[in-house]
């Protein structure tokens, strides 16, 4: 299993940028000020991270258009959303997380996404896995503007 995570160090409170997150996730349009590359997104079921609520979600990724479903499947308020792709998504990347950790006046925002084919998908995906790390990275740093300088 190969496992790519991104931090970032943002000045807000664990709370603040698990609601942040809610609101990402509320609105296609909120979405899409998130990262460039988001399209839409859609609760298809229940509500915002609660356990079995399931995403819709519509993002460019190494230049191509991806059409994935989420299904949150733990949940720790202000600390952990665990998430599962589901098929076909689920035969290459099983799953993920956001977690959120206090840092004195300050928090960290952590991303990861597990791939199976560990080496086999580092070396024949290289251009997909150096293009999802830039993703992810472009994320958290997005949210950190996002949250420093009051967008929301």
């Amino acid at each position: 299993m190969t496992i790519l995570k991104d931090s970032i160090e943002i000045k807000a409170s664990p709370e603040t940028i698990f609601n942040a997150l809610i609101w990402v996730f509320s609105t296609s349009e909120n979405f899409k000020t998130w990262h460039k590359d988001h399209v839409r997104c859609q609760w298809l079921k229940g509500n915002a991270f609660e356990v079995g609520s399931v995403l819709y979600v519509e993002e460019y990724l190494h230049g191509k258009l991806h059409k994935l479903k989420f299904k949150s499947i733990r949940l720790e308020p202000n600390r952990k959303v665990e998430f599962r792709l589901l098929f076909p998504a689920s035969l290459i990347c099983p799953g993920g997380a956001f977690t959120i950790e206090q840092k004195d006046k300050s928090s960290v925002f952590s991303a990861t996404l597990s791939f199976r084919m560990s080496w086999v998908f580092s070396m024949f995906f290289r251009d997909r896995v150096k293009a999802i790390k830039k993703h992810m990275k472009e994320e958290g740093e997005n949210l950190k503007t996002i949250l420093e300088k009051d967008r929301i």
